[in-house]
């Protein structure tokens, strides 16, 4: 997906050229910005297909500007890049809809290979949409559907607002059902990356996804617990 348009909202001019310098070196159309408003402002007038968002920016700060990007734009993936560390600070980030989350200081290669993952599904997802001709491939379960040809998922005829990473989970997990799956080999097949320390990543996104597809999220009939493994997606009934 190259020749893609990437928004890289940084306040710090240094580390804002580096990223847009490497990521146009990489073959991508970039854009900066060093605001909260002077972001949505850009998104407004045309939406890219990936935003690398620093949350410690002026006027409006990361975490809100996520907020309302995600309001109005359920599947631009948003990627946070910030100095905080602390998993209050990640979770929170999660919480808002980002996608991925990328603590300073980082390896610009991985950041490339990462931003170069995201926009592969994205190609992926987009290749699929644009084959009008083919039957729609469904995936229904009891109160459940999932078409991975127009990217959408209904709740007995609701349709569900999922993030670009709490789709691609589910509809790796729905594939595979009643497959338990470790949290490394999330990371490593929906996030495409192999890296210790973002297991709780999995974690955040399944409580999130949980909320929005089971009616009881504390005791789950799809997206179950493996104790001792990590997760599956289940076809049985839920225990009362």
């Amino acid at each position: 997906m190259h020749d893609a348009r990437i928004l890289v909202v940084e306040d710090d001019d240094e580390l804002r050229e580096l990223v847009a310098g490497r990521l146009r070196e990489s073959g991508y159309v970039v854009e900066t910005a060093t605001t909260g408003r002077e972001a949505l402002a850009q998104v407004a007038a045309q939406v890219p297909a990936l935003v690398i968002l620093d949350i410690m920016i002026p006027e409006l700060d990361g975490l809100e500007v996520c907020r309302r990007l995600r309001a109005e734009h359920p599947l631009l993936y948003i990627m946070l890049l910030t100095a905080r560390t602390s998993e209050m600070d990640r979770v929170v980030g999660l919480e808002v809809g980002a996608d991925d989350y990328v603590s300073k200081p980082f390896s610009l290669q991985e950041l490339i290979a990462r931003v170069r993952s995201a926009l592969r599904r994205l190609r992926l997802t987009d290749e699929q949409a644009a084959r009008q001709g083919e039957e729609p491939s469904v995936l229904q379960f009891d109160g459940l559907l999932i078409d991975t040809v127009r990217r959408e998922v209904r709740k007995r005829d609701t349709p569900l607002h999922l993030t670009v990473r709490e789709y691609d989970l589910l509809v790796f997990l729905a594939q595979r059902a009643d497959r338990p799956f470790t949290r490394m080999q999330l990371l490593d097949e929906v996030w495409d990356i192999q890296y210790e320390g973002y297991d709780r990543t999995i974690d955040s996104h399944v409580q999130r996804l949980r909320a929005k597809v089971e009616d009881d999220p504390g005791n789950p009939q799809y997206i179950r617990t493996v104790w001792g493994v990590g997760y599956k997606f289940s076809t049985e009934t839920p225990a009362s």
